[in-house]
């Protein structure tokens, strides 16, 4: 029912008449509302890192030593994989059989997603030491000055315009008003020829 001092049309809705000459209520938002620090386009950012999960490098060691000490062409042939700190060291009776060592040590890092480019093999490969060959191949993180460099070029070279890229030590800092803009970077470093596993963090 209709309180004092107000009509009740038909149909029992309330209503309360508006005083003649009044438009509608101003009073809600008598100033703008502000507007974020950034400016009404915040633009997004991520940092570009070269890093491993050092668990995940401890995961894929143990159990590619399981399987060379299951597998036809390693076993019994002194082969051995170890983690000494920061350094996978792989060694058995002959290069190829050193080599075969690291393939498995290899697949077993691309199971856990760690990219194969955190391992630093030796060029010249493995080394004869006594009667074994060894074969240390040190983990490797972070992005050399060099890398940075030439990251930096390809995104203003061949990145889309709007996004702005900083060295910031051994990462790099990529930001544009466009989330796809960064994507699109991603893609672009991905599809390069680049010596350094790349990784995307601290998006905002």
């Amino acid at each position: 029912g209709a309180r004092a001092g107000e009509l009740a049309p038909p149909g029992g809705v309330s209503w309360r008449p508006r005083p003649a000459g009044t438009g509608p209520r101003t009073d809600q938002h008598p100033h703008p509302p502000p507007t974020p620090k950034d400016g009404p386009m915040a633009a997004s950012s991520c940092d570009i890192v070269s890093k491993f999960g050092k668990q995940e490098i401890a995961n894929a060691v143990n159990s590619a030593s399981k399987e060379i000490a299951t597998r036809y062409d390693v076993k019994n042939v002194g082969a051995s994989i170890d983690l000494a700190g920061e350094v996978v060291k792989m060694k058995a009776n002959t290069e190829e059989r050193c080599l075969a060592v690291l393939d498995v040590v290899q697949t077993h890092l691309v199971k856990r997603k760690v990219s194969i480019k955190h391992l630093d093999v030796p060029e010249a490969g493995p080394r004869l030491s006594g009667k074994e060959y060894h074969l240390d191949a040190a983990l490797k993180e972070g992005i050399t000055q060099e890398n940075a460099k030439k990251i930096n070029k390809l995104i203003r070279d061949e990145g889309p315009k709007g996004v702005k890229s900083q060295i910031q030590g051994d990462e790099l800092r990529v930001s544009s008003k466009s989330r796809d803009d960064l994507q699109a970077v991603q893609r672009l470093l991905s599809e390069a020829d680049l010596d350094v596993a790349l990784s995307y963090t601290n998006r905002r």
